[in-house]
């Protein structure tokens, strides 16, 4: 599946990429928002990972590591698309939507929620969330510090709630010090 085999890259890596396919495309999936282009993602990270699996240690978590590569291909795939794109309208049109449809239509809703939110807090709520990484392996995937875990985490929680409940942006809290 990889192309040629050399000695030091056996099924048995090859199998262990394998295996991480279904949770890389559920987190692609949810990062991109579009089949096509999550797919094509998980088959990048894929390519990458298996080229460098030599700069994986063995030590740290794969899944940390796979995700941290899919991560990286991720902001470089935006920063490319930010050069060639604008946006011209924020809003989203509304699709009409039969009563029947009220489970649908509320997932449609988170979809577009998290779509709005930053990158930085979407990627740290998809991967508590959605992937159960604890903070520690979040941190180690998005090479950042497990306060700045936090922190993304709770305004990405205020915010998706904020958007969730038709408000704008989510109350802002004063501190006195």
């Amino acid at each position: 599946m990889f192309g040629t085999s050399s000695p030091a890259r056996g099924d048995a890596q090859s199998d262990r990429l394998l295996e991480w396919i279904p949770r890389l495309r559920r987190y692609a999936r949810a990062l991109v928002a579009n089949k096509d282009e999550a797919d094509d993602l998980v088959q990048d990270t894929l390519e990458r990972a298996w080229a460098r699996l030599d700069m994986w240690d063995g030590v740290r978590d794969m899944r940390a590591w796979l995700f941290s590569v899919m991560h990286n291909l991720h902001i470089d795939a935006v920063r490319r698309k930010r050069i060639d794109t604008v946006d011209m309208d924020d809003e989203t049109p509304e699709i009409p939507v039969a009563a029947n449809q009220d489970g649908r239509r509320s997932l449609h809703d988170l979809e577009q929620a998290l779509a709005k939110l930053p990158t930085d807090q979407r990627e740290v709520l998809l991967l508590v969330g959605l992937e159960d990484m604890s903070y520690a392996e979040v941190a180690a995937t998005l090479d950042i510090p497990i306060g700045t875990v936090m922190s993304r985490l709770s305004r990405g929680r205020e915010r998706l709630r904020a958007l969730m409940e038709g408000r704008r942006e989510p109350p802002t809290r004063l501190r006195v010090v």
